[in-house]
């Protein structure tokens, strides 16, 4: 028998890989058991691994394991995580091999204490930040961009622990929500563009910190507001303390966090509902792409708000043509060796009864090297459909992202090499839109200057150095924004 891993679950799923999550508790005995809960609350942005690092004060305690976070934790493991202060994080490998050795929280001990840290984000110029302090005798025993930031904590001259940690934090570029678990306290904080959500909430007298308010949700924690960007927040005894140590940034928010990555019950950038802005997606698409057709469906789960809104605003019936399989775990076994390929019905599978004879209007969050796309509609026409028509409501992805989404390189993105008619006949719909650019940032609450959306622009809110563009594989320039 031969074994489907879940690298090759997601090159069939053709989908953006999310980047990851992080939460934090200060001040609550069960600080361990409400990370767990937060964590599986934010499986969706990061399932290769999981890890808590909890205090007491005195030491730090860890457990962390490759795999889904209800896997990964036992009330055993659990319980042996003490004290009233705890970080957690699940991960996907923006960068960095997928071994637990790269799994987060990081841990350190060093002249100022005990240290745990738990990043979401990437860091632009990590490698280049990596090779000098290599050159200073610094040792890493990890390939993420993230232990950067702890070596560059440990060279600093700062007298305090926050000392270092602004120190370290100014050196860096790029995207970081970020969590820090020291003996005395947390620190929370968001990089000056505020690329990735960050939230802060109360629970029975404690601090808690999270990706996405989703995991207050799951507790019954209450939302206070958000780390603001460039915010460093300091949580130990005596309270919350704010910190602003950053030149302010024009805000880079990535849009895409309300088109795919936050859960659509969070509430995120201003406590905008994500559910409600994916409907209205939707609602937009529907006035850019309209057809004729019979019936509207979503690819689930992410499709199905903006198929919602579609529906809505075409004033066509809703139905869900598509059923997921929701158990497929991190591997799955070939019953024989000679079935090579299950393609996408490893995932979805169609329903003939809603599809047979009808015009299909298929809704998509995206499109990224199209060989989903292509099979979900060969499977829609095996089903009996007459017609498939394709749309999607984000524009054409042309460009990877260097902020913490793992994305194809370039070459590999189908919107970045093919124009609108030849992605229509590779994936053999009837007809194909995309939602304009204009009308995604329409629907994005605020100002469209707010947001990063680098990848159906290519134009980067931070501009790269010609060091940086080596170590990402950019030879040529890269054009930056004017913002």
């Amino acid at each position: 028998m031969s074994l489907i891993t879940q690298e090759s679950i997601h090159a069939a799923s053709d989908k953006f890989r999310e980047e990851c999550a992080v939460f934090g508790v200060y001040g609550h005995q069960e600080a361990a058991n409400l990370t767990y809960l937060g964590l599986y609350a934010l499986q969706h942005r990061g399932q290769e691994g999981s890890g808590i690092v909890s205090g007491d004060g005195e030491r730090l305690y860890q457990r962390k394991g490759m795999g889904l976070v209800a896997d990964i934790y036992s009330k055993k493991t659990l319980k042996g995580l003490a004290g009233n202060r705890a970080i957690g994080h699940n991960r996907y490998s923006t960068a960095g091999e997928s071994d637990l050795k790269n799994v987060q929280p990081l841990t350190v001990n060093f002249a100022l204490g005990n240290l745990a840290l738990a990043h979401n984000g990437n860091l632009i110029n990590a490698s280049v930040l990596r090779g000098e302090l290599e050159a200073y005798g610094a040792i890493f025993q990890s390939e993420s961009d993230s232990e950067v930031i702890v070596h560059l904590i440990a060279h600093s001259q700062g007298d305090t622990l926050l000392d270092r940690v602004i120190d370290a934090l100014s050196l860096v570029r790029g995207a970081y929500s970020l969590l820090l678990l020291a003996d005395d306290y947390l620190i929370a904080t968001r990089d000056p563009y505020g690329f990735r959500p960050l939230c802060l909430g109360r629970y029975k007298g404690s601090w808690v910190v999270a990706s996405e308010t989703c995991a207050f949700d799951l507790m019954g924690a209450e939302f206070i507001r958000e780390v603001e960007p460039g915010e460093l927040v300091v949580i130990e005894k005596s309270g919350m303390t704010s910190y602003h140590p950053f030149p302010p940034k024009t805000s880079a928010q990535c849009v895409f966090e309300y088109v795919y990555f936050a859960r659509p019950d969070s509430k995120i950038f201003g406590a905008h509902a994500v559910y409600s802005i994916r409907k209205a997606l939707g609602r937009q698409l529907a006035k850019e792409c309209p057809v004729d057709a019979d019936v509207v469906i979503p690819v689930p789960d992410s499709g199905v708000p903006a198929a919602l809104g579609y529906s809505e605003g075409a004033v066509i019936p809703f139905e869900l043509g598509l059923t997921r399989n929701h158990y497929v775990g991190r591997t799955f076994i070939e019953p024989e060796q000679s079935i090579r390929h299950f393609g996408v019905k490893l995932k979805l599978n169609a329903v003939p009864e809603i599809l047979k004879g009808k015009r299909v209007i298929v809704i998509d969050d995206s499109i990224v090297r199209g060989t989903t796309s292509r099979k979900i509609v060969k499977m829609i026409r095996q089903a009996g459909a007459k017609e498939v028509h394709m749309r999607i409501s984000s524009p054409p992805v042309v460009a990877p992202c260097f902020y913490g989404i793992d994305t194809p390189t370039q070459k590999e993105l189908i919107g970045a090499r093919q124009s609108l008619e030849n992605i229509r006949k590779y994936i053999t719909a009837d007809s194909l839109g995309y939602l304009s650019l204009e009308g995604m940032l329409k629907v994005a609450p605020g100002h469209a200057s707010q947001y990063c959306s680098a990848c159906f622009t290519d134009q980067y809110p931070i501009s790269f150095t010609r060091a940086e563009q080596l170590q990402l594989g950019l030879f040529e320039p890269v054009p930056s924004s004017s913002k």
